[in-house]
């Protein structure tokens, strides 16, 4: 089975809440499936792990893997890594990052690797997430909304991912968005527009449970598409 890095068209679209949804349903299939965000920002949580997002994927895994395997980097601001480092005078090792990386790898069948913000991101001056998802060699699959102006952020990232020679295994559209697209129409859009699939949508939900969230994406049939 593949690993796959997960992005997104930009930040707070779900990138999270769907690739713990994917692990979740993935442990539940019986899978060895571990879970990896390499760089988080943020509020550091007064107990557990330093970033609520790793939480949530650790705990939709059910991994035990050490913290400092799974999230390399944690920065307390709410900045890009780039801008965290240096307003933290901290220097950003991305070997160490690609190291823990393959450590996590040979401890799984199946890693599902988070990005943060979305694919230009920066981590260091010359090196954003574009390149660490190439250094990586994973498919990716790219989060998107229905929010107005996801169209032109979609394929902002698409054009981004083919300078970069990555490989898109597909789109998942989450309507954040009631008021914004039409989830059908978008789906259609998207597709014509950039020939990618799009591999799920998740319709507008509040207060989801990480198990409604996976189900929805194998009805969808993304886990079984994704692990064939």
């Amino acid at each position: 089975m593949e690993s796959y890095f997960i992005t997104a068209t930009d930040t707070g679209v779900g990138k999270t809440t769907i690739t713990a949804a994917m692990a979740f349903a993935l442990k539940r299939l019986g899978v060895n499936v571990g879970v990896m965000k390499p760089f988080a920002t943020g509020t550091q949580q007064k107990t557990g792990y330093k970033s609520e997002d790793v939480a949530i994927l650790a705990n939709s895994a059910q991994t035990t893997d050490p913290e400092e395997l799974m999230n390399p980097y944690f920065f307390p601001v709410p900045v890009s890594p780039y801008a965290a480092a240096n307003k933290l005078n901290v220097d950003i090792d991305v070997d160490m990052v690609m190291d823990r990386f393959e450590k996590l790898q040979a401890m799984h069948d199946v890693m599902l690797v988070e990005g943060i913000g979305g694919i230009l991101t920066p981590i260091l001056k010359n090196y954003c997430i574009a390149n660490l998802i190439k250094d990586m060699n994973l498919d990716t699959l790219v989060v998107t909304s229905s929010r107005i102006g996801t169209v032109n952020h979609t394929l902002m990232t698409l054009n981004v991912a083919q300078q970069y020679g990555l490989k898109i295994r597909g789109l998942i559209i989450n309507n954040i968005d009631p008021a914004g697209y039409d989830v059908n129409e978008l789906k259609n859009d998207l597709k014509n527009l950039s020939g990618v699939d799009v591999l799920c949508t998740i319709p507008h939900l509040n207060n989801a449970k990480m198990g409604e969230v996976a189900e929805i994406l194998q009805r969808s049939n993304l886990i079984s598409q994704l692990t064939s």
